[in-house]
Order: C-alpha cells, then structure tokens, then sequence
C-alpha cells in the first residue's frame, strides 16, 4: 500500500471536493451497538441524502461494514486510485480523509468498527489492506452479500428500516467476530490507551507499557491499525484536534494542550485537513454534520 500520507492530493479539485452538500439536505442518525458487541463496533449509522449529486468527505478511520440501497459514486484515494461504492462493501482502514462523490439519491447503512473488531471480523492486516473499498463478498464471503442484498431489498420495498438493516449487520458481526490473540488484543487496549493519553504521545511510553520490543509494536500497531505507532499517532492528534475545536468553546488547559501539540497554527490546519478534510474554520460550519458527529468524541471512545 502506499505509504506517503502527504502525497499530493487536491480536495479542492472539480473531480474530487469542490462544493460539499449542504447539512439541510443529509440526515444521519447514529445507532448505539447492542452491548455484546461494543468491543468491536463504535457506533451504527444511517446516512441519507436524495439529492441529484452529493459530495462530501469520509475521514480517517478504521473499517467499516456498509450497504448502499441508494446511489452509486466513488470514493478518491490520496495514493490516485479511486473505488466504487459497491452495494454491499467492507470499507478498509483510511489512513487519511477521502472524498466521495455519488450520483444520488444517496443512503448509507453500516457499522464503524473499532480496531479490535477489524481484526476479529476480518483477520486481515489492516496496514496491507487500508485505504479501499471492497466487495464485502471479497473479505467477509457469499453470507455477507447474500445479507446486504436482502437488507437492501426490504430497505427499498420498505419492509425495513434504517435500524432494522444497522441493527442486521450488528447481529452478523455478532456472529461472525473470532477471538484475536489475547496477547495481542491486550496490545491494542495498550496502544488505545497510549493514544488518548496526550495528543503528542511519546513512542517511548507506548513501547515501556507493551510486552513487546519496540520492533514488534511497530509491526503490530500497523498490523491492527493501519499504520506505524508515530503515523497513527499523528492521525489521531488530528481527529483529536478537530474534536476539540468542534466545541463552542475551550478550555485554557485545552487550548494550552492543542498550542503544544503542533508546530504552529498553520501545521495544525494542514494536518487536520489531512486527516479530517476540513480546515478548523469549518469544522463547526452546520453544513458539515456528518463531519461533525464522525469526529464527535463519543466515536473515539476507544481512546478513552
């Protein structure tokens, strides 16, 4: 995969970002996971928007399992690739923000998956699998199609809705999860830990807390969340940064923390915009909610 988060890459491009779709025209609602599975799925969606074309901007993050009753577009990659949005798709873990452009109307179903339930949903290195969108018959088998075409189906005739097909695919990862490495899942609670601790967190607290040489946690940081521990660190500063400065308002202690974490005002506003695809200015423009909730802190709780 490759490996340059800041290849270049114009967001603002007339094929790629250019006017995203205003808030009055989305509605997503957010859908708590059932309890059994809150370990692996962060939170359930149901994402809709009839317009004729709709554009918006798909954050960093780990995996997730979706359907598409409704719209067909493209998904843009900083490497130059771009990837459909099947109807039944596993979206691997994105390294950067990415934009998407879909002729509408445009409905979305799924579940954001925590790196834990990657791990135990797919079994696959999340480093040598991120940044595309799939198939989901291609990682999680004919059982996984064979659900989201008939979830799709009763969503169209209106036998089911939104929760109904969210809560669906919760109950298939439910049943599909295996059980990872207990050594290895004890790693990634060190590695959520290590992230939330700070927003510049030292490599050298990561590596004295992991049972491990500090070549094995880079290579397992990267196997179960996309990238090398000082890369993921840098991403999650950004879309903790971005969550911050959604808030009305800061705390001294707060903005003394986001003042230390980056070089200056200017590096902060590349880096956001790398990893969230908005600059601060924007991040509580109301014409961005999905933006909004994807950064609101309540879906990186795993950080604690």
């Amino acid at each position: 995969m490759h490996d340059n988060l800041d290849a270049t890459f114009d967001t603002d491009s007339p094929e790629t970002g250019y006017e995203l779709t205003e808030s009055a025209l989305i509605s997503v609602d957010y859908i708590a996971p059932p309890a059994a599975i809150s370990d692996y799925v962060t939170t359930l969606y149901h994402f809709r928007c009839d317009e004729a074309h709709i554009r918006d901007i798909q954050p960093a993050s780990i995996g997730h399992l979706a359907i598409f009753p409704y719209g067909k577009g493209v998904m843009h990659f900083r490497a130059g690739h771009r990837d459909p949005n099947h109807e039944v798709a596993m979206m691997t873990p994105l390294s950067t923000a990415n934009p998407i452009v879909v002729d509408g109307p445009f409905h979305a179903i799924g579940a954001a998956l925590t790196p834990l339930g990657w791990a135990a949903l797919t079994g696959l290195h999340a480093g040598e699998h991120r940044d595309r969108l799939h198939p989901a018959r291609d990682i999680l088998g004919d059982d996984a199609q064979r659900l989201g075409d008939a979830l799709n189906a009763g969503y169209r005739d209106g036998s089911m809705s939104g929760k109904d097909c969210a809560l669906a695919l919760a109950d298939f990862i439910a049943a599909r999860v295996r059980p990872v490495n207990p050594r290895h899942a004890g790693l990634i609670k060190v590695i959520n830990n290590w992230l939330g601790s700070a927003l510049n967190p030292e490599l050298s607290a990561l590596i004295d807390k992991a049972a491990y040489s500090e070549r094995q946690v880079q290579r397992l940081t990267e196997r179960y969340f996309g990238l090398p521990p000082q890369a993921l660190a840098r991403k999650y500063r950004a879309l903790r940064a971005a969550a911050l400065l959604s808030f009305p308002s800061l705390t001294p202690e707060y903005e003394a923390e986001l003042g230390e974490a980056f070089f200056d005002q200017s590096h902060m506003i590349r880096e956001i915009n790398l990893f969230v695809g908005r600059t601060p200015a924007r991040l509580r423009n109301p014409d961005n909610p999905y933006l909004t909730e994807m950064i609101d802190p309540k879906n990186l709780r795993e950080l604690g």
